[in-house]
């Protein structure tokens, strides 16, 4: 039973996310702010780009559960990438996204969603996007443990594609004199590295929160958990 429920909630929240995507892009350049999507088009925002890649790791869940379970306790290739992608990248990327949205949307709305998006992108896509991700991963983490490595390799590889997205904001801004985010025209130069710092800070912790989640769920001793 447990095994079926998790076949099914990995195939829903692939096609989910699927959904999601397709209901952004069909938006015409005409329904669109001007500017919006200059330049990298919906490439240079977060809030697209992490469903994408939560829409990739339950599409590599879906084809793991496909695979026969073995008599051994080893993962298969397809198991510890799915694993990896999980607790690198789209747990605290995931989880980034909602915490940073939802503090800056409080704060002035205006600096990351104003209030003429309300127009194009309903309540409940807006929620899809940066609200319903936290559940989900949640949830993912209840469903099943999932193998975490040496955390200096993970905290490496979550590193390399911060900076990477930040190098990405920045060449935005360089080609186009358009910051991908309102908020960050607000500061200096020193400003910015301090608040690109912080957030990379922010991003680590939740690497961290999710491998103390998967070792309180699953315990520190289970098989499908790797102690650093």
């Amino acid at each position: 039973m447990t095994d079926i429920f998790k076949k099914v909630y990995h195939i829903s929240s692939f096609l989910w996310y699927a959904f999601i995507i397709q209901c952004i892009y069909a938006k015409g350049e005409k329904d669109l702010p001007p500017g919006l999507f200059v330049y990298g088009g919906p490439w240079k925002y977060l809030t697209f780009l992490n469903p994408v890649l939560q829409m990739v790791f339950f599409g590599l869940g879906s084809l793991n559960d496909l695979q026969p379970v073995g008599k051994d306790s080893k993962k298969s290739s397809l198991s510890l990438c799915k694993d990896l992608l999980f607790s690198v990248f789209v747990f605290p990327v995931g989880v980034f996204v909602v915490l940073l949205f939802w503090l800056i949307y409080t704060y002035d709305r205006n600096l990351v969603y104003p209030a003429s998006m309300d127009t194009i992108f309903p309540s409940w896509l807006n929620h899809a996007m940066h609200t319903g991700v936290l559940p989900i991963l949640l949830g993912e983490i209840l469903l099943e443990p999932h193998y975490y490595p040496k955390t200096k390799h993970g905290l490496s590889a979550l590193g390399v594609i911060g900076l990477g997205y930040l190098g990405w904001v920045i060449w935005v801004y360089q080609t186009v004199g358009v910051w991908v985010y309102p908020i960050l025209g607000m500061f200096s130069s020193a400003g910015l590295a301090v608040f690109f710092f912080l957030n990379m800070l922010v991003v680590s912790l939740l690497y961290f929160l999710g491998q103390t989640l998967n070792r309180k769920v699953w315990g520190r001793d289970h098989p499908g958990i790797n102690r650093t």
